[in-house]
Order: structure tokens, then sequence, then C-alpha cells
């Protein structure tokens, strides 16, 4: 298999503000960062019969310093899985193994949300003669803050079989910050380890990091209690473990943790994360993550394997490689939180570097296909905010709105100024219904649809009378501009009335149902001839000897009603392969660029596995060859793979639709309905 060389690793991945991703081909080419692309640092140092090895980041931030950075321990391999990240490295008689793991595991909605993650070493002698080993680790205070002039209060912690260090802002602004490119600046960041394992915790800066490489001593700052700031030569939490004789295989690991007391504002109230909602505190969430820690690792190298199986069972290793590399993303662009009145799961994403959007519908729809494969609960806890607020007086709209806020409030929609020329009336109720149909195929229930009766029946309405030919509009691709007679935007608009119709069906009510998905087909028949440019469809029905990809089309595989017949993926299929890129298909003729989710929707168009391992290719090899070094971008140039914009997005869950309908197809069940 070829090497995979991920633009940039992920680390720490909890959610959209704790989180940690690597971006050089080693560990140590760079200072550890935020998605932003903000520097947080973590450290790692291993020393060996007397002699300081770096391993993890960068020591020195600032340049000026005389300093230089110490050698470093040869990296050998780095794999990541979909949970769990594996480094190796060798040199110098030893080998070390560094597992970063955050064990978002869907099956567990409470682990899930448990804002923890965890880094395991392991040391063994690999020359057959024992060596002394001692391990440093740390974090810096960047973690905590947004900017760097923020004071800083440090202090320790302890519990039943751990103890630790924490910090987090003086001032503590709760949830008032919102935006984009922004880290948190309220909670607290903890480090702990097991009291078993041994270990030193202590506070320190970048003179413990000089003073360690040169004498091995700390230079231990005692900064409980006491205020700092970023400026004082970067406080830090740090941990090290003195291993002894080191032959065979001995292991130590670090937890990181982030109590950020209320996580979401929904509508005036502060939520707080799902783990809490039996009435566990931060602490003993914490306790408990120390105690499990080795069970942790093997349930995520468990459903590591799962995704790995389901991504070579529907595509092969390459694809297997980026659903391994996605899956995390995904998740984490997300903060999983409960509705105090209901009990029910809220799963707000982050529209992160596009505009900070939360619970974007057009970013829901698009990463839909990795929750509806793995976890449903999760992408109903997606929709409920935009019922909930779509049913209120202060939505006014006859069509779904666009958004529920500005991450972390989730108040109203702010898109656009909510001016009716910014709105998408057609692609949000498309994408509403289209996944109130995935979710109830998924689950063998319309239960849930059923609790928004009212909205989707209005939703269907207005794309009936306004869908077939769309007027001037954006579409999910809105950096494009607007567009009128969007051909594959009519699509959306077509599957979404065959989705309220299945959902009639799957309700009792047969005879509606059934009138739905016939009149959707007539429309796919008469969108046929609208659309048709010869060996191929156009962009837009008025707008001749033009192209685009109809990614749209993919959910009526999906859910397999054959509303288009196979005559439409084959001619569009066909100019694909025409169009394709060194590093994917461009989106349509105005441009070289694409998206990364929707190419791989319409690299589902053939049964035919080369089609989609043509496609994939050229996917795969983006990522690889990319001189961006920023987590998983889905808008890019296919002649060169460089990013336009966006990265971090929660749309990559996208790139799971083979592995979705291979692995768990969405088609009616002959038995069942509810």
């Amino acid at each position: 298999m070829e090497n995979f060389r991920p633009a940039a690793v992920p680390l720490i991945t909890v959610d959209p503000y704790f989180t940690v991703w690597a971006d050089g081909d080693h560990l140590y080419d760079d200072f550890t960062r935020h998605w932003t692309g903000k520097r947080q640092s973590l450290t790692g140092m291993i020393e060996v019969d007397g002699r300081v090895y770096r391993f993890l980041g960068k020591l020195f931030p600032d340049t000026n310093w005389y300093e230089s950075e110490p050698a470093y321990l040869p990296q050998s391999s780095c794999q990541v899985g979909a949970t769990v990240t594996t480094y190796e490295f060798s040199g110098h008689g030893i080998r070390l193994r560094a597992q970063f793991y955050t064990p978002l595991l869907p099956e567990d909605l409470s682990r899930l949300s448990t804002p923890v993650s965890f880094v395991r070493f392991s040391v063994c002698s690999a020359d057959g003669i024992a060596h002394k080993v001692r391990l440093w680790f740390d974090i810096s205070m960047e973690h905590c803050v947004e900017e760097d002039n923020q004071l800083v209060v440090m202090d320790r912690a302890e519990g039943p079989g751990w103890h630790g260090l924490t910090c987090g802002t003086l001032r503590q602004p709760v949830l008032e910050r919102a935006g984009d490119l922004t880290r948190m600046d309220w909670g607290y960041l903890y480090l702990a380890a097991a009291q078993e394992e041994g270990g030193e915790l202590f506070n320190g800066n970048i003179d413990s990091h000089r003073d360690y490489v040169w004498t091995r001593e700390y230079h231990k700052q005692d900064y409980s209690g006491k205020l700092t700031h970023i400026h004082d030569r970067l406080p830090l939490l740090c941990a090290v473990t003195d291993l002894g004789e080191v032959m065979g295989e001995k292991h130590v690991s670090v937890i990181l943790g982030y109590d950020d007391i209320h996580s979401i504002e929904y509508f005036g109230q502060p939520l707080d994360a799902y783990y809490r909602k039996d009435g566990t505190s931060f602490l003993k969430a914490l306790q408990e993550s120390v105690a499990e820690r080795e069970l942790l690792l093997k349930r995520c190298i468990t459903f590591d394997h799962r995704v790995w199986d389901d991504g070579v069972r529907a595509g092969g290793e390459k694809y297997a490689q980026m659903l391994s590399l996605a899956y995390r993303q995904a998740v984490a662009a997300h903060k999983l939180v409960y509705d105090p009145e209901t009990g029910d799961a809220l799963f707000f994403s982050k529209e992160c570097h596009s505009n900070g959007c939360i619970a974007t519908v057009d970013v829901t729809f698009p990463s839909a296909p990795v929750f509806l494969q793995y976890a449903p609960e999760l992408l109903k806890g997606m929709l409920r905010p935009v019922f909930r607020y779509a049913s209120s007086k202060d939505w006014t709209f006859d069509f779904a709105p666009h958004d529920v806020g500005v991450y972390p409030k989730a108040n109203g929609q702010v898109y656009g100024e909510n001016k009716l020329e910014s709105q998408m009336p057609v692609e949000e109720c498309g994408n509403m219904l289209i996944l109130a149909a995935c979710v109830a195929r998924a689950e063998n229930s319309a239960a849930f649809a059923q609790k928004h009766w009212r909205l989707l029946e209005k939703w269907c309405a207005y794309l009936e009378q306004n869908g077939m030919d769309p007027e001037n509009q954006l579409c999910t691709d809105d950096f494009a501009g607007h567009l009128a007679h969007n051909a594959n935007l009519s699509i959306k608009a077509i599957l979404g009335i065959a989705s309220f119709g299945i959902l009639c069906c799957m309700s009792g009510q047969t005879e509606r149902g059934e009138a739905l998905i016939l009149k959707a087909r007539q429309m796919g028949r008469e969108w046929m001839t609208m659309a048709d440019d010869g060996d191929h469809y156009r962009l837009a029905f008025d707008q001749p000897n033009t192209w685009s990809m109809k990614y749209n089309l993919a959910w009526d595989l999906l859910l397999g009603e054959e509303i288009f017949p196979q005559e439409v993926y084959d001619k569009e299929s066909g100019e694909y392969l025409r169009r394709l890129q060194p590093y994917g298909v461009p989106l349509d003729y105005r441009h070289i660029y694409s998206k990364l989710d929707s190419t791989y929707w319409v690299a589902c168009f053939q049964e035919d596995p080369e089609y989609f391992e043509k496609i994939n290719d050229t996917l795969w090899q983006s990522v690889t060859d990319t001189i961006d070094r920023v987590p998983m971008t889905d808008w890019y140039d296919t002649d060169t793979a460089r990013y336009h914009w966006f990265r971090h997005r929660s749309v990559v869950g996208g790139i799971f639709m083979k592995s979705l309908m291979v692995n768990r197809p969405l088609k009616k069940r002959k038995e069942g309905r509810a």
C-alpha cells in the first residue's frame, strides 16, 4: 500500500475549541496548532542514557532566543485511525510509540461528549540492552486563552487514583465570545495522570525546557493560585516520568481534559455537555477517564478497525485511509449537549473556517453520511435545533432556515442578516426533507419525522411550488454566487418531494406517499428534458454548452426510489471522467476548484469499482500532495490541490457516502414499517 501523508494529523479532537493538530511530515517538525492555525503547543522529550531528544513539537517559540532546538528522535511511522493516531520513533537503542486518542465512540454518547483526550507512551529496548529512560510531556497555557494578554490562574487538582494540574482565565467569560476563527477563553484546562504510574507534575515555562535539555534538571515555577499570561515565558503544565531501566515495554499515559462549565447558549439558555445529563461532574468524568484509559484505548482500536474494514469493503485501502482521517474531524467540529427540558441530545456543528455559524443546515446535510452509518441519534441531534427554531415566531419564512446562530450561541439565524436574497430556500427545504427520510430509513421508523410533521409538510409544499425550476438564489455552493434555473438544485427539490413521500408511506399515508413519489419521478423525466445538453446535463436549464457535477443525485441512489433512471447517471459519469483533473473533478465548467464531499458523491454513480477507484485515487492524492498543511479541506483546486478556504469542517463526513451505501444501505425495507 502506498504511503499516505495527511496534510495535517489529528492529535486532540474533542470539539471545535479543544482540538490540536500536527502539520508536519514528522511530529517534531513544527509546533502543534489549533485548527485555526494558532499555535497551541504540546511538547514531548525523551531522555535516553542521559541525553535528551525531542519527539513532539518544538521547544522555543521565539526566534530571537539563542537556544537551538535539541536533536530529535527519528520518526519511523505515523498511522491515523478513526480515533487513534499512532507515531513511532526509533533510535539510540530504544523504540518509542506515542498514541493520541479521543474516544469519539458513536455508540456511547456520554463518552463521546466527555471533553477528555489521551496520550499513551510505550518504550522498549531496540538493541537488547537496557537503557535508562525518562519521559517529558507538557501542554501550554495557550489552550485556554484567545488573546495572549489574558490573565490566567493555575492550580493543582487531585482525586481518587489521579493527580493533576489545571489553569484557566481569571475573568472566565463563559459563552461570551462567538465567531469563526476563535478559541475558548473560559473553563479550565487539565493535565492529569494516574497515581499508580508515578511521575511528577509541575508548572514550568521555557526556562524548564532549556534547563532540562542542558542540565537534566527541572526549572519549576510555583504558579499555584498566582496570575500569569502567555508572555511570561509561555507557562506550561508539565509531566515527567522516570521509567528507570527499560528492556521490555513500559508505558505511561497523560490525560488532557477541558471543563468548559457551559458549552452552548440555546435561545438564551446555557446548556451543558451531554455527559453531565445524569449529574456527572467534570472531575468525576476525569476520574473515570483516568481509571478506564486502557479499556478506552482498546475500544477505540476496535472501532478504528470497524471503520477501516467498512472502508476497504466499500472502496479499498486508499478509501479506508481517507475515512480514517475524516472521522475525528467530522465529529469534533460539533459539540454534544442535552436539552434540559426533554433530555434529548443536541449536536451542534460549528461552520469552521467559513463563517462560524452554528447548526447550519447545508453543513449538516453533507456531513450526514458518517452519522447515518454509525450514529443516527447524532443526526437527529443536529436537526432538533433547526426544527425548534423554524417552529418559533422568530422564523417568518415558509422555507427552512440556513442556521440557528453563530457558534456557540444558538439564538437564531444570522446568515445574510436574514435578508430574503441571502436565503437558500430550495437548498434547505430539500436538505431537511431528505435527511428526515434518511433518519426514518436508518431507524425503520418515521416517529422522529412525525414530531415535526407540520414543518416537513410545509417545506414539501414549498418545493412542489418552487423547486422544479428554482429562481435566482443561493445553494450550498454559495461561494459560487447566485444562480437561477440551477439544475443540480432542482434535483434536490425533486428528491425532497420524494422524501416526504417516503415519510408518508412509512406513516401509514400510503396513497399520498406513493402519489408524491410518482410525482417526483415525473419531475425527474421533465428534468432530463430541461437539462439535456447532449452527452451530459447542463449547469442551468437556460445555459446550453455548460456542465456541472450533479452530486445531489447520490441521495436518490442512497434511498433507492429510482426517481432518476440509470441513463442520467451514465451520462453524467462519462462527463466526469472526461473532466477529471489530477486531483478530482471540478465543481462546474466555470472554475477549476471543487468540493471534496461532492466529488465523493458522484464517485458513487456507478457500481463498477474501477469508476470509484479512478476518482478516489485523485482525491487521496490531493490530500497527500497538497502543500497547504491544514486540517482536511473540502474546497480546493483540482489542478494543484491548493486549498481555497474551509478547513476542519464537518462536511468531510460526506466522504462516507460510499461506505454508507455498502455497509448500511437505506433502501426501502419490505417489513417493519411504523
